[in-house]
């Protein structure tokens, strides 16, 4: 991807403007179209939210956006909606010992009310923190619960397709462990037994990073310095690692690239919350310097991949394999074409990948490290400028997404293909739509001189 590096946060003040007016319009027509007896909205089809049932993982991205609206422009109705729905169905997520989700679902509405009343952004209420702060301590600990552990001091939290899977999605959902643990909480196992969840975090993120992450190390013959596995196959009986394996991309030896910016994004955000804990603690682990050390490498070789395998505009293709790609001839030195014939692009991918890049970039600044930390901030305004505008922007009033050409599951052909094309586009997605407006969040907050937006905030 071509890199501006002339582009400054403040340049797209218009362009966030104009997003949060249309992110209203869309929220407020959902909220007035969509019957949610269908079950949660996940993607669209001919512009329309529809349903399609594997795991409840989008409801939170529903109304946690609503809580997310209210964030950018204070418009109460907004918050209104997002907390009353919260309160309503969203208890179920808190106690959900069958997914890897809980960061998707629970930080995105019970932890964003939290870090709301935490800024100071809504009145302090003495039960209604108690009642954030429970539900939180409880999803950290369900979410750790559904452990595997291996030889070493590693282990994971196991994904929806049970013990011997380690998805790369779920690196965001250490967000869940990590306010539980700065609440004070712990997982209580058998013998009353204290499970510490800043250790799972910790041990989560290193397995991931050793088995998900490559590094350019030989590991088999597909091993390219930043690419990504979306999952990690192990045997249960001796605890040792089989094979990479993919549910959502292409192949387990090429790289599916929202996996990849589950990563970027994963990362940088742990990286973050990591500088706010005391030395001491994280001396069971090795210590701040190996514990950051490792996280440091998994985000900067994904990033770094992101960069170099992504068209000049910064919209990555859906794998960066995919079997029908070769057709595009020399894709990378162009702007990404989502009505072409042959492979679907995903903005999905780049919202998360974009804000993984911003944070690293800040989080490199704050190390004193400029030439680096400038090259990820500058890559991450320069995709955000292309999301916040055609033809990736949904402008259109009839069509209930936001970000528009996302795609969900490509081997099963769950994503809608128009009339008259070849693949997937022009639709939208839960979970893409949440990540452009919690990214809008991040560089609104920058352009306006506000609270540096981290999932985190203390009281």
């Amino acid at each position: 991807m071509n890199i501006n590096y002339d582009i400054k946060a403040a340049h797209l003040y218009p362009a966030v403007e104009r997003f949060w007016q249309i992110s209203g319009e869309k929220l407020a027509a959902l909220r007035r179209e969509y019957d949610p007896r269908r079950g949660s909205p996940v993607f669209t089809v001919r512009g329309r939210y529809t349903t399609r049932g594997w795991t409840e993982w989008t409801q939170g991205f529903q109304y946690g956006s609503e809580i997310l609206q209210y964030d950018a422009t204070g418009n109460q109705s907004f918050l209104l909606a997002g907390r009353e729905k919260t309160v309503e169905v969203m208890a179920a997520h808190v106690t959900h010992f069958g997914v890897h989700d809980h960061g998707f679902n629970n930080v995105s509405t019970y932890g964003n009310l939290l870090r709301l009343m935490n800024e100071g952004r809504i009145a302090e209420n003495e039960w209604e923190r108690n009642f954030y702060e429970l539900a939180l301590k409880n999803s950290g600990a369900v979410q750790a619960k559904r452990w595997t552990a291996l030889a070493d001091g590693y282990g994971y939290v196991h994904s929806f397709n049970g013990p011997h899977s380690l998805f790369a999605d779920t690196i965001r959902s250490m967000r869940a462990l990590a306010l539980s643990h700065q609440l004070g909480h712990v997982l209580m196992d058998e013998n009353d037994v204290q499970v510490s969840l800043l250790e799972r975090l910790i041990q989560h993120a290193r397995t991931t990073a050793k088995y998900v992450v490559f590094y350019g190390e030989g590991r088999d013959a597909y091993d390219v310095k930043g690419r990504t596995a979306h999952e990690a196959i192990f045997n249960l009986n001796d605890g040792n690692f089989r094979c990479p394996n993919s549910q959502q991309g292409f192949s387990p030896f090429t790289t599916w690239t929202r996996g990849l910016a589950w990563i970027m994004l994963g990362y940088a955000e742990l990286l973050e919350y990591l500088a706010t804990r005391v030395d001491e603690e994280l001396l069971p682990f090795g210590g701040r310097e190996a514990v950051e050390t490792m996280m440091r490498q998994a985000a900067t070789a994904t990033c770094d991949f992101y960069i170099g395998n992504t068209p000049t505009d910064g919209v990555p293709y859906w794998d960066t394999g995919a079997p029908h790609i070769h057709r595009l001839g020399d894709y990378l030195k162009r702007n990404s074409d989502p009505f072409n014939p042959w492979e679907p692009v995903d903005s999905s991918a780049a919202a998360i990948a974009v804000q993984g890049l911003l944070r690293l970039g800040h989080y490199l600044d704050a190390q004193g490290e400029k030439e680096d930390a400038s090259r990820y901030w500058q890559a991450g305004l320069s995709v955000l400028e292309t999301l916040l505008s055609e033809p990736y922007l949904s402008t259109d009033p009839e069509h209930q997404g936001l970000i528009l050409h996302s795609v969900y599951h490509r081997p099963n052909g769950w994503d809608y293909i128009p009339d008259g094309m070849k693949v997937p586009c022009g639709e939208s997605s839960m979970w893409g739509d949440y990540h452009a407006r919690e990214l809008a969040l991040y560089l609104w907050r920058i352009i306006k001189k506000e609270a540096y937006y981290q999932f985190f905030i203390k009281k």
